[in-house]
């Protein structure tokens, strides 16, 4: 009878320990933005992965969403502890505006069999982005942060926020992000010719919110310098008085 117990507890004590040593793939950074890019251009960036389990992790394949993108890991094993990159190249041809990439690795990670990387960008024309004779546009915000205060909760609060062509060559805003989806953001003009202003209308929804809160506007324009400007928001939601 001892003995019969004593098996089944080692049995037990075999399946728990072989259920904790199992790979797990951990990516350091699983979303990178390019920001802009002139159309036609190849950019690339190197993903670090880490196997933080306690096997061997094995990678079977790395493919992606579009045929647009080659990726390729350093290395297809990697033991306990080990970390590699996986190198993303992205070819902006024939695509304008926003864009949103995926890469899938699939792992004999249990847990996550097929683990996904995403990446971002906004593609311009390429002749936008610097004049032959070396003119560049430049995007210049008459503010950077706006304070709404302190605001009753379920009110929606507006600002608009200005901003310029400073440049020298056509300023293209391709795309605008908010943080939230209680945050909406309107743009006067997406084209602005040097000297142009234009003006952001930026709306926050404080419904069923309350408390101190940190919003963002992301632009994301051809300016060579600054390709990503932000626009932060601060309020104060008190509750709704009855």
């Amino acid at each position: 009878m001892k003995r019969l117990v004593s098996f089944f507890v080692f049995v037990i004590v075999s399946v728990s320990f072989s259920q904790t040593d199992v790979p797990k793939l951990f990516a350091k950074a699983d979303n990178h933005d390019f920001g802009t890019i002139a159309e036609g251009e190849i950019v690339t960036h190197n993903f670090e992965i880490q196997n933080t389990g306690k096997a061997e992790l094995k990678i079977i394949q790395v493919h992606a969403s579009c045929g647009c993108t080659a990726a390729a890991p350093e290395k297809m094993s990697l033991k306990p502890g080990e970390k590699t990159f996986v190198k993303v190249e992205f070819n902006s041809a024939n695509r304008l505006g926003p864009q949103e990439k995926f890469v899938y690795i699939s792992s004999n990670d249990p847990a996550n069999p097929q683990y996904k990387l995403t990446f971002t960008g906004v593609v311009v024309d390429k002749n936008t982005m610097v004049s032959k004779d070396g003119k560049t546009p430049k995007l210049k915000l008459n503010l950077s942060q706006h304070d709404f205060g302190t605001v009753e909760e379920g009110k929606v609060v507006e600002t608009k926020i200005s901003f310029k062509n400073e440049g020298k060559a056509p300023l293209i805003i391709g795309d605008v992000k908010t943080s939230c989806g209680c945050t909406a953001a309107l743009l006067s003009s997406k084209l602005l010719q040097p000297g142009e202003s234009g003006n952001i209308r930026i709306e926050l929804d404080t419904a069923n919110r309350e408390g101190k809160l940190t919003r963002t506007v992301t632009l994301y324009s051809n300016d060579p310098q600054q390709p990503n400007q932000t626009i932060t928001l601060f309020v104060n939601i008190e509750k709704r008085k009855s």
